[in-house]
């Protein structure tokens, strides 16, 4: 930078400079500069250089010598970062014009050789794709460890009660092993979603260049294969203009987070005096500054709370991407923002939801009396009914006018006298009482999928079979 605010023309000047006979303002250069964003991509872009200079020798554009000092400087910038002993300049305008001018600062002219056939536009969408192959496998990962967790706890309590809801109303009878299943099923098919996704992703963009693909004789198959990509793009012009891979990923996340945040809404819940389902431990608690007694699930707020940002930030996305003309436009460096926010944020929220739930403990007294109120047996009386031949829209008729008569006296069907229950139908007989228990009642569901012990250990058996599958 020079007295004057404008940048100078030396290897560090912006990639575009030479069109122009005096350098960008201070103020211009601050507002356009990426680099304290894309710095994460420094490894990717390393990585596709090197199969860029590697492709330009393997089809004669550069010598093989130009093309092994490019490796190598390339290879030895990539190792000072690790080590430390090389900074980013954030005066740079980005983390690819970062890499260029430091690769020609240590081999020299060869290094002004690695742009040959590309431009940022295709670049910073190989950037991106190869970020997202590496990030998404961590976060696939993630999910499959917290998936083991909540199987662990399905494990210890296939037979423990807890009431089912429907409209935050006592509905069924349940086991805390077929909730916590419900969760992972979630996460199964969010994992699913991230390996579909990763379909896409995995096609190289390198070669489309600014927006026309090139003139010279590159082959993008051959790099894309350095780059360990399944192929390439098919169109120049939808490949420096797409940014459907963000804005799936982002959606992807977001329905992650969602599933978080239901989860989490479920556990402050249960974490209050009323219910008093789970205790949370006190690592993952936190207290209150002025109320002593206070321990608060803080924790599942957050993660709650953070749900909003990842829906923001697919949002920004959408709304960034909705009226753009092909092909390349500059509103798509907002892009990396909120696709590496939604990224951090999730991947930070499955682990604290992880090491959250591994370590609460669960009132199975408390649950199993919350199943002996509300009438969550009413199905059941209905079904007994069904078994002995008459219709369930009747069934349902009867059940309902023994909830009336158990509401009237303040009691419970179990403890409907059986005079009270002939009053209701003749069908029904003392084996009633064994079969309306909340045991009886869970156990009796032995459709694929319901609660009963033996159908929810066939759900963990497939759970854990799924994460053995896909680690």
């Amino acid at each position: 930078m020079n007295s004057h605010g404008t940048m100078t023309q030396d290897n560090h000047a912006a990639l575009w400079h030479g069109r122009f006979e005096e350098g960008p303002d201070a103020a211009a250069v601050a507002f356009e500069t990426s680099i304290h964003v894309d710095e994460r991509m420094a490894f990717d872009d390393i990585k596709g250089s090197i199969a860029h200079a590697k492709m330009l020798a393997h089809v004669k554009i550069i010598s093989e010598e130009e093309a092994k000092a490019i490796v190598e400087g390339l290879e030895s910038i990539k190792a000072d970062l690790e080590s430390g002993k090389l900074a980013i300049d954030y005066s740079a305008e980005d983390i690819h014009s970062f890499i260029e001018a430091t690769l020609t600062d240590r081999i020299g002219e060869p290094g002004k050789k690695v742009h040959t056939g590309r431009s940022r536009n295709d670049q910073i969408a190989l950037d991106e794709r190869l970020y997202l192959k590496r990030f998404i496998p961590e976060l696939q990962n993630s999910l499959l460890t917290l998936i083991d967790a909540l199987t662990q706890i399905a494990e210890q309590n296939t037979k423990t009660l807890i009431p089912g809801f429907t409209h935050m109303q006592h509905a069924q009878p349940v086991t805390l092993a077929q909730h916590v299943c419900a969760w992972s099923w979630m996460l199964t098919r969010d994992w699913q979603r991230l390996e579909d996704a990763l379909k896409r992703i995995d096609l190289s963009p390198i070669g489309a260049c600014a927006l026309a693909g090139s003139g010279l004789p590159l082959d993008r198959e051959y790099e894309a294969g350095l780059m360990g990509f399944s192929g390439v793009t098919q169109n120049s012009l939808d490949t420096v203009s797409d940014r459907d891979y963000c804005i799936e990923v982002a959606s992807d996340l977001s329905l992650i987070q969602m599933h978080l945040s239901r989860a989490c809404e479920e556990i402050v819940l249960w974490s209050t005096t009323e219910f008093a389902f789970v205790d949370l431990s006190e690592k993952w608690s936190t207290g209150s500054s002025i109320m002593p007694q206070k321990k608060n699930p803080d924790f599942a707020e957050l993660i709650r709370g953070r749900t909003g940002k990842v829906y923001g930030d697919q949002f920004a996305l959408m709304t960034m991407m909705k009226a753009l003309p092909l092909a390349y436009d500059r509103d798509m460096q907002e892009d990396k923002e909120p696709l590496f926010d939604a990224c951090d944020t999730v991947l930070s929220c499955i682990k604290v939801f992880t090491y959250m739930i591994s370590t609460a403990k669960w009132n199975k007294e408390k649950m199993a009396m919350a199943c002996k109120g509300g009438y969550l047996n009413a199905t059941d009386v209905a079904d007994y009914l069904v078994r002995k031949g008459m219709p369930f829209r009747t069934a349902h008729g009867v059940s309902a006018k023994a909830v009336r008569i158990a509401i009237e006296k303040d009691i419970e069907l179990e403890q409907l006298t059986m005079e009270e229950w002939k009053s209701c139908s003749d069908l029904i007989e003392k084996d009633i009482y064994d079969l309306i228990t909340p045991e009886a009642c869970a156990e009796a569901r032995t459709t694929t999928g319901g609660p009963s012990s033996e159908k929810v250990k066939e759900q963990i058996s497939a759970l854990k079979t799924f994460t053995k599958n896909t680690k």
